[in-house]
């Protein structure tokens, strides 16, 4: 499964913020980590809050693109949209 994810380091406490849209009205998903964006750390805080949230390891997510951008494509290992949906909620409809 693919997920996108606008990620915002350097945030004074972890937690996922909801959903948002890119210009083009493509859903992504808010998340905040308190790590900052150097060797990676902020990439690996983000992998960890999304498994713990999704109940699955480190393991089965990783970034397929946009590790050095604010947007990222996850690829998310033994889930579906049912899943995503139930833990994260739907995305807002498009306005």
């Amino acid at each position: 499964m693919r997920l996108a994810v606008r990620l915002t380091p350097r945030a004074g406490r972890e937690r996922i913020e909801g959903w948002g849209r890119d210009g083009a009205g493509r859903p992504f998903l808010k998340a905040r980590v308190a790590a900052p964006p150097v060797e990676g750390a902020a990439n690996d805080a983000l992998i960890r809050l999304i498994a713990k949230a999704l109940g699955r390891p480190a393991s089965a997510v990783r970034i397929a693109s946009g590790e050095s951008g604010r947007l990222k494509q996850l690829e998310i290992d033994g889930v579906d949209a049912a899943d995503l949906a139930r833990v994260f909620g739907e995305p807002n409809p498009t306005p």
